[in-house]
């Protein structure tokens, strides 16, 4: 059975820094196309980032230069480093697990893929 739990959310000021982590189990991350998906309320879900099975990354256009995403295989679990938040980076943090014979990219999901319970950040001005 696949399990993803996300944890790190929180409440922070518009500068500040969070890490999310997502914990999983039944998969091995590194070898699954892993993002990073949020939902604002009345808004759409958009891919923030997905890093691939070989490990190479992309971070959306919105957070570049401030998110990183990225994993590590001795802990089977995967991170987003979210530096300088805005107030617009609010929303429900999701992870997510594409299958490895699947196309991997930035937002792309199926009905094969792997979601976590969600994190919240909640970023202030």
């Amino acid at each position: 059975q696949v399990q993803l739990v996300e944890s790190g959310g929180g409440s922070v000021q518009a500068g500040g820094s969070l890490r999310l982590s997502c914990a999983a189990s039944g998969i091995t991350v590194s070898t699954y196309c892993m993002s990073w998906f949020r939902q604002a309320p009345g808004k759409a879900r958009e891919g923030v980032a997905v890093i691939r099975s070989g490990g190479s990354a992309r971070e959306a256009d919105s957070v570049k230069g401030r998110f990183t995403i990225s994993n590590d295989n001795t802990k089977n679990t995967l991170y987003l480093q979210m530096n300088s938040l805005l107030p617009e980076d609010t929303a429900m943090y999701y992870c997510a697990a594409g299958p490895p014979w699947s196309a991997c990219s930035l937002g792309m999901f199926s009905d094969r893929t792997y979601w976590g319970q969600g994190t919240q950040v909640t970023v202030s001005s």
